[in-house]
Parts: C-alpha cells; sequence; structure tokens
C-alpha cells in the first residue's frame, strides 16, 4: 500500500498522461486498503482473513466528454495506458454541459487539520482473536443463551489520494478497529437472535470486547417469547439503534441528483420547517476520530461542519460540481466518490440533536406503543415519502416497556414522521450516523 505522499505522486504522472493524451481536464483518485479479520464460534478459531487491495480511478474530460476507467495495476505503463485509454472514451462519450471538475477558485488549499484518524497501533492475529473469543464468552455467559453465530474482531487501514489537473492535491491515511459477537436464546420456533458491536478509528476508544458480548447476550434474552399485537395506529420510539436510519432517508431525498431530477418528496422544501424547531441535523466532517472525518470532499473542496438542518428548517441542498451545475448553484463540499466513476453527494459524520427529554419522559404518557429496535426491508418510496418496513422491538404499556415484540409492519409518510418527530437527550457518538431515542406519533402498526 502506498503512503499518501507517494499515491500523490503516482497520481500526478497520471494526470500528466491524461493530459498529454489531448484531456483538457482530468483528476485521480487513489485508493489502498489493508485489513486483517478474525472470527470464532462457541470458543474455537473459525477463520482468519486478510484483505489488500489498490486501485487508480482516472476521470478525463474532453471539452464536455467525460469517461472514467480503473486500474488495479499500479505500474506506470499501466497507469499511462489506462489514462489514453479514457481519453479515447471521453471522445466517444455525449456531451454533457454540466460535467467538469470542481470550479479551481473553491479548491481547499494550504495545510489540512489534523483530524486524528490515524492510529499507529496494529493488532495482530492472536490479539484480535483473544478479543474475538472474549467477546462470543461474554455473549454466552448470559443465562439462557443456547447457541451462538460467533464473535468477531477486525483491524484495517485505508490510505486515499485525490489530486486535479487544476492544482489540488490531497491524502490522508485512516484506521479501523472493531468487535462484534451475534447470539442465539432460547430453543426450537422460539429461538430468538441478536448483536452488538462496535467500531472507532483508534483502539484506545473501542469498547471493551466484555460489554460488547454482554450486550449482545442481553439483548438476545431480551427477545424471547415476543407477544403478537393488533393493529393500528399508536406512538412509536425508534431506539438510538435504528433513529438514525431516518436521518438517513431524509439526506437521500436533499442530494442534488435527486432534486435536479425532480425524484425527491422534499424536492419543494428548501428554506421550510421539515423537523420541529429546535431540532437541528449536522454533517462535521472534521470530527477529531470520526468514523468518516475527512479534510477534503472527493472533489478537493474544503470540507466544514454543515447545518442542514438549522431549527428544524431545511437549509440547503447537499450538491456535488455536477448537480450543482444542474441547479444553478454552488457545490457545498459534499462530494463523494469511488474509483469507478463520478462524484456523486452525500454526508460524513452526520448527526441530529436538539432533543431535551429523557427517554422515560418521552414514553411517560404512551398507554400503548412500540419501542422500535430493528427495521427489516427497504420499503421506502423516495419520491412520495411513504414509508413501510417491517420491525421488531418492545410493547409500550402505560409508560412502560412491557415485553417484546415481533412480526409487526409500520408505515407512515416521511413528510408527516419528520414534521411530528419528537428527541431525547440521549444522543451518543459511536457510529457515523447518529441520532437520539425519536418519538413519533400516530404511525400505523400491522401485527397479528
Amino acid at each position: 500500500m502506498l503512503s499518501p505522499n507517494d499515491a500523490l505522486n503516482r497520481l500526478d504522472a497520471v494526470i500528466a498522461a491524461a493530459t498529454r493524451a489531448g484531456a483538457d481536464a482530468a483528476d485521480a483518485l487513489y485508493v489502498g486498503d489493508g485489513s486483517t479479520s478474525v472470527s470464532v464460534r462457541l470458543g474455537q478459531l473459525e477463520d482468519i482473513g486478510r484483505s489488500e487491495g489498490e486501485e487508480v480511478g482516472i476521470r478525463v474530460f474532453v471539452g464536455q466528454r467525460s469517461a472514467s476507467v480503473s486500474s488495479s495495476d499500479l505500474s506506470t505503463a499501466a497507469l499511462v495506458e489506462a489514462a489514453e485509454r479514457a481519453v479515447l472514451m471521453a471522445r466517444l462519450a455525449p456531451e454533457d454541459r454540466f460535467a467538469g471538475l470542481a470550479p479551481a477558485e473553491l479548491l481547499a488549499h494550504g495545510e489540512f487539520p489534523d483530524l486524528d484518524i490515524d492510529d499507529p497501533t496494529e493488532p495482530g492475529a492472536a490479539e484480535l482473536k483473544a478479543r474475538a473469543l472474549a467477546a462470543e464468552d461474554a455473549a454466552r455467559a448470559i443465562p439462557g443463551i443456547t447457541n451462538s453465530e460467533g464473535g468477531g474482531a477486525a483491524a484495517g487501514v485505508m490510505v486515499m489520494a485525490l489530486a486535479t489537473s487544476t492544482g489540488f492535491r490531497g491524502g490522508k491515511r485512516a484506521t479501523s478497529h472493531s468487535t462484534s459477537a451475534s447470539v442465539v436464546g432460547g430453543s426450537g420456533s422460539g429461538m430468538q437472535r441478536d448483536y452488538a458491536w462496535h467500531s472507532a478509528r483508534h483502539l484506545a476508544d473501542l469498547e471493551s470486547a466484555e460489554a460488547i458480548g454482554t450486550r449482545a447476550g442481553q439483548r438476545t434474552i431480551a427477545r424471547l417469547n415476543p407477544i403478537k399485537l393488533a393493529s393500528g395506529p399508536m406512538p412509536l420510539l425508534f431506539d438510538p439503534r435504528v433513529s438514525a436510519s431516518l436521518i438517513g432517508h431524509l439526506v437521500g431525498a436533499i442530494t442534488g441528483s435527486a432534486i435536479a431530477r425532480g425524484t425527491s418528496f422534499l424536492k419543494d422544501k428548501l428554506g421550510q420547517r421539515i423537523l420541529p424547531a429546535g431540532l437541528h441535523v449536522i454533517d462535521d466532517p472534521l470530527r477529531p476520530r470520526g468514523l468518516r472525518s475527512r479534510a477534503f470532499d472527493g472533489e478537493g473542496l474544503a470540507a466544514r461542519r454543515t447545518a442542514i438542518i438549522e431549527d428544524g428548517v431545511l437549509t440547503n441542498w447537499l450538491m456535488d460540481a455536477a448537480s450543482a451545475r444542474q441547479l444553478g448553484l454552488a457545490p457545498t463540499g459534499h462530494a463523494s466518490r469511488g474509483t469507478s466513476g463520478p462524484p456523486g453527494a452525500g454526508t460524513t459524520n452526520l448527526h441530529l440533536e436538539g432533543g431535551t427529554a429523557t427517554p422515560a419522559e418521552l414514553m411517560a404518557d404512551i398507554k400503548q406503543g412500540v419501542l422500535i429496535t430493528e427495521l427489516i426491508g427497504m420499503g421506502v418510496n423516495g419520491l412520495t415519502g411513504d414509508y413501510s418496513r417491517g420491525a421488531s422491538g418492545f410493547l409500550i404499556e402505560n409508560g412502560e416497556i412491557a415485553g417484546p415484540v415481533a412480526e409487526i409492519t409500520i408505515a407512515g409518510n416521511l413528510i408527516d414522521m419528520f414534521a411530528h418527530m419528537l428527541a431525547a437527550n440521549d444522543l451518543a457518538f459511536r457510529h457515523a450516523s447518529n441520532a437520539p431515542t425519536l418519538r413519533i406519533d400516530g404511525m400505523m402498526v400491522a401485527g397479528s
């Protein structure tokens, strides 16, 4: 795997080759990654895996025509050939008046902030095995656990570098560490499974294997003997395990490409209140040790903290350069990309904040409702906002958790769901996207 500086030097040569071949503009992206993972089951080693890969993606422009190619052969000859082939392909491509690199005057320059996403700690396979065993052992120690789907631990490193013919050069090295456990409780047709996991940039920030395993076991036992639930409208609480998925649907509806195509249920909502006052949705690429932290986006624009929703009001679309041109606006620094095609738009470290009540206070007045802890399927219509997903969780009766519920379907419309959302104060930064417990009243529940 190349260092960021070595990768940038390789990309400079690629761009020079594309320019010599006739490209008017070009950019090149290097992605290299390596990881070691260990899985165990029932106290025995099940698998040790090591994966490594490197790839360079080249995008060239000939006038308003463009093409992209990628190569896992990083030799100079192979990359020069790939650049030349990309130029030939671009000459045959249809014109796209919105295609092009990000405006040069908007590119990030100077010294990038240190986001502390590179951990020098490199655990070996033996240490990973011990961590995986500890997680599974802790889960299996919970009374009522009858089987295991295994424990796992992994460590990895990723290097990314981006260069453009307009003068941008930037790279980063980032590490990751993770632990997981998944176990089964009960027997026969009454068996239930659940899991727990945690991931962090630095090993020192990773939750202990014992805590992860214990939580997996406790979650599994709590799901045993689910009750059947009658159908009808009722208030729902979305546990932090699943609440961030609601914010994910919001983000998908405000990308520049969806707005330009007119295929978003939020296409007419810019500048309007779509969440209750007091709630904010923040994208923060500069969070130290964040799982998706970055100093620049996929087109070389400086990353910055953005309030996507401010006091309930939708403030902006998320735009890469192409979708911004389609909308007659400026790109927002949210370009995200891989090596095989043009950028799109997305978020980094996303969270919803502004809740003031405790989860217990949110459910205190609920006569009958459901705390949702798992969602199944992807029944979301991005054009209309209609929402329907399988779910499981726990019955709420008279403000208290009463017992597990399984095999239900919940339904509503995201515009109405967002408008009536209540947030708790239990926001925790554990994943790339985070939200507190959320309450939404009046959703339809289909049970037995």
